[in-house]
């Protein structure tokens, strides 16, 4: 009995060692995986070409409405949706009763003033109803061509019908009876940061894309930039033509333009070294010095491919973490792996 005792003695006092020592062995290992590993890359300092991109809707460089400001009633539309009409070319008649008595008032008219014009050349009426009837002729020949005009309403553009919006016998009343857009060219109105105010010149070049033809480049060209900024977005409006495409290119179409505002030497760093700060818009690179990392806050330009410009945060020739960085913070040592 004795003897049993002694070996479940020995036996205890063997796991009890067996446990301190692995309890010391887990120290050691912790001990050894305290700092975290990261892996490093090189930032890179190189030219780069500074552009921006805008998106808008494709709009005519002209739309007229075609309309009378009178309320007649359509006697004929000579015109439909889809149809190519060109300047000059009758669109709508509109009912003509009240010209058509107007020109018979007129041809009366003529006829009484050329006879008055004979009496006072002899003496025969006086300088007053000379003027009379000269006034009165004046006043519905003007009235007839206001009338006219309203009448027989033509295109004043080249293009096309894009709109109808009544029928024969209609009343035309408070929309267009027809509107006509041009078709070539065309443009886009688009909102530029205050900080290329300076740079933005009336004739500079645009790379216009529409999502319809991939990643096709429809030339365009900067034709109005607005004198003023909006205090509230701080972005003014830059109208711009486009001016290839021909018939390709129509009204409301999504487009996007791109403008180029030069070079700039810009700092360059891959993005797997760029994170962003869950619930902000901030980005944060770690830079690695000496052992330790720092949590820089940049900002980033325009995306690379698989890097990023980045505007400021990084200082020129820095080494920057691109793995491990879920168990880092400002200033923790860390150790590199290849």
């Amino acid at each position: 009995m004795k003897k049993y005792l002694q070996i479940l003695a020995l036996v205890a006092l063997t796991a009890s060692v067996a446990a301190c020592s692995g309890k010391e062995d887990d120290g050691k290992a912790k001990k050894v995986d305290e700092n975290p590993k990261v892996k490093l890359a090189a930032s890179a300092t190189r030219d780069v070409e500074q552009t921006a991109e805008y998106t808008a809707t494709v709009e005519s460089d002209v739309k007229n409405n075609i309309s009378s400001n009178a309320a007649l009633r359509i006697e004929k539309i000579y015109a439909d949706v889809g149809d190519a009409v060109q300047k000059g070319q009758v669109l709508v008649q509109m009912d003509a009763s009240d010209l058509r008595q107007l020109q018979l008032q007129i041809q009366n008219q003529r006829v009484e003033f050329k006879r008055i014009d004979e009496l006072y050349k002899v003496g025969g009426a006086s300088k007053a109803e000379w003027d009379n009837a000269r006034m009165q002729l004046d006043i519905n020949e003007t009235l007839y061509k206001n009338k006219l005009v309203n009448t027989r309403l033509l295109s004043p553009i080249s293009g096309v019908v894009t709109a109808r919006n009544y029928d024969n016998g209609d009343m035309s009343g408070a929309n267009p009876i027809l509107t006509v857009e041009s078709l070539s060219p065309v443009k886009m109105l688009i909102n530029v940061s205050e900080t290329y105010y300076p740079q933005v010149k009336k004739g500079m070049s645009a790379d216009v894309r529409l999502d319809v033809y991939g990643e096709e480049v429809f030339p365009g060209r900067v034709s109005i930039v607005y004198p003023t900024v909006d205090p509230n977005t701080h972005t003014f409006p830059v109208e711009i033509t486009l001016t290839g495409g021909g018939q390709r290119v129509r009204p409301g179409m999504f487009a996007r333009a791109t403008l180029s505002f030069g070079v700039e030497r810009r700092t360059v760093v891959p993005d797997a070294a760029v994170v962003k700060q869950m619930g902000a818009g901030d980005y944060y690179v770690y830079i690695y010095t000496d052992g330790r990392v720092s949590r820089n806050k940049v900002v980033l330009g325009r995306r690379l491919g698989n890097e990023y410009e980045v505007v400021s945060g990084v200082p020129e020739g820095a080494r920057v973490v691109v793995a491990g960085q879920n168990r880092l913070a400002d200033g923790v040592p860390v150790d590199v792996i290849k």
